[in-house]
């Protein structure tokens, strides 16, 4: 008799945050579309050092989502002297040791916003702040208007992004203070903003795993935004290989 057909698992890595005790925390929009449109389990992975082993998580799941957040990667990740705030290097260490050995696996590693700067960190690049604001705007205390903010993005002709969504520019939302500076070795640009070039989106595919990701949010308002839908149809697809 044949069973139910198993559904891949994708980790989801959370942040370190401090309400009136630490918690471990991740936003439901970033989970839920991988259930509805991805089709597959969500399995949250903590972000705390000695709270799990990167070897056998790896051999269990069959993915790895690195989220967006309100923290930045640690400058010292990528050679620099500069100042950040907030941090969180504890999540830090499990984004790129985690990533690190699911890429040698050969398996799928996704990134939104920190999750791609986490994987350009990871491939030797390096970040820079957004000096003249252009890619972060909102009201203070108003979290929905930092979404409001929206820009174009020109995507790469032939690039997986392009195919995948099945058009060339889009308008994405911007919410973030650092970006891409140089890109790390083995990844490939998938888009750039039109105004200032920043890189938008990267790929790479060593070992037989793919990696992509967007610094934009295609989790928010995903149920009206057929580019957002695209993105985790993409990542379904690529579980499924």
């Amino acid at each position: 008799m044949g069973g139910i057909p198993r559904k891949p698992v994708i980790g989801v890595l959370c942040c370190n945050e401090v309400a009136d005790r630490p918690v471990q925390v991740v936003a439901s929009r970033f989970v839920l579309p991988l259930r509805s449109i991805s089709d597959a389990t969500v399995l949250l992975v903590p972000a705390l050092i000695d709270g799990n082993d990167a070897g056998q998580l790896a051999a269990i799941l069959d993915g790895l989502l690195l989220t967006g957040s309100r923290s930045h990667v640690a400058p010292l990740r990528y050679g620099s002297d500069a100042v950040a705030a907030p941090l969180d290097e504890q999540r830090d260490e499990v984004a790129l040791s985690l990533a690190g050995r699911m890429i040698e696996a050969g398996k799928p590693v996704f990134g939104i916003c920190r999750g791609m700067q986490e994987i350009n960190v990871l491939f030797g690049g390096t970040l820079a702040a957004d000096r003249d604001g252009a890619h972060l705007h909102g009201t203070p205390g108003d979290y929905a208007s930092l979404f409001d903010h929206r820009h174009d993005v020109e995507l790469v002709d032939g690039g997986r992004l392009a195919g995948g969504i099945g058009t060339r520019r889009l308008s994405v939302n911007s919410v973030h203070y650092q970006g891409v500076d140089r890109l790390g070795g083995g990844l490939s640009v998938e888009a750039v903003a039109t105004d200032d070039g920043l890189i938008e989106a990267i790929s790479a595919q060593p070992c037989g795993a793919d990696v992509l990701a967007v610094q934009w949010h295609p989790e928010w308002n995903v149920e009206s935004c057929a580019d957002g839908r695209a993105f985790f149809t993409m990542i379904g697809t690529s579980l499924r290989r």
